[in-house]
């Protein structure tokens, strides 16, 4: 009866931890006179970094000789392209806009377009081979320098859909790639709220409609990673503007 009633207690407790964890996560309100947080993003210590990868297999649709992959690409005022500038850890605010709850991911001449896809965190990936031959949509969660497998699996005809809810534990991204082809990478970054902005050609971003406070700023970039930048404050109806570096 002891090792009952112990049992019983460490299963309600339990129970209770993970309904209070539940409990937790982002909440739609509606955000009156919200603020703007604005600026660039300079690629600072980062280089511009572009891989050639020989291709060995299906050149007739694929491409014959090599293939040059741009994994960090600088603008010519010094801006970074593809970066991702992030309020992390917010509580509460606008709904997610219906259109980042789905991703589509073709595969046509053996390369992911787009290179850089955006979604959100619970939403639904669907990759589609194009190609006549075979393709394999491999999708990494990134975590720190280390990554954890979202979907693998095979496409070995030309029309061949598959669609994967994403869920992300713990990282804002991943990495896609194709087994079959070692030269084929592409990029999503994975938003767990709204506010968040993909800088624009001139390396610039903008978040909007956001709750008046205080926020942690983060940036994530597909090849470079995530770094913590610091701490902005939003007033009501004004606009925040930080210049951020790589």
């Amino acid at each position: 009866m002891k090792n009952l009633i112990t049992k019983t207690a460490i299963a309600l407790t339990m129970l209770g931890m993970a309904t209070t964890a539940n409990a937790k996560g982002y909440k739609v309100v509606d955000v009156a006179n919200g603020g703007s947080f604005v600026g660039t993003v300079a690629a600072g210590d980062a280089t511009a970094d572009t891989r050639t990868y020989t291709i060995s297999k299906d050149p007739e649709i694929c491409g014959e000789g090599s293939r040059e992959v741009p994994f960090v690409q600088i603008n010519e005022n010094g801006t970074l392209k593809n970066a991702v500038v992030f309020l992390a850890d917010i509580e509460e605010g606008k709904a997610m806009p219906e259109e980042l709850m789905s991703l589509t991911l073709t595969q046509e001449a053996c390369e992911f377009s787009p290179a850089l896809g955006v979604m959100a965190n619970k939403g639904e990936l669907t990759a589609v081979n194009s190609d006549h031959t075979l393709h394999n949509i491999h999708t990494y969660e990134q975590i720190g320098k280390s990554r954890r497998t979202v979907m693998n699996v095979s496409q070995p005809n030309a029309g061949d859909t598959v669609t994967k809810l994403v869920k992300l534990r713990r990282g804002n991204g991943m990495k896609v790639e194709c087994d079959a082809h070692d030269f084929m990478h592409s990029f999503v970054y994975v938003a767990k709220t709204p506010y968040f902005s993909v800088v624009d050609e001139n390396g610039a971003f903008s978040i909007t409609d956001i709750p008046a406070g205080e926020y942690n700023v983060m940036m994530w970039h597909g090849f470079l990673g995530e770094k913590k930048v610091g701490t902005v404050t939003v007033n009501a109806g004004g606009e925040a503007t930080m210049e951020l570096s790589y």
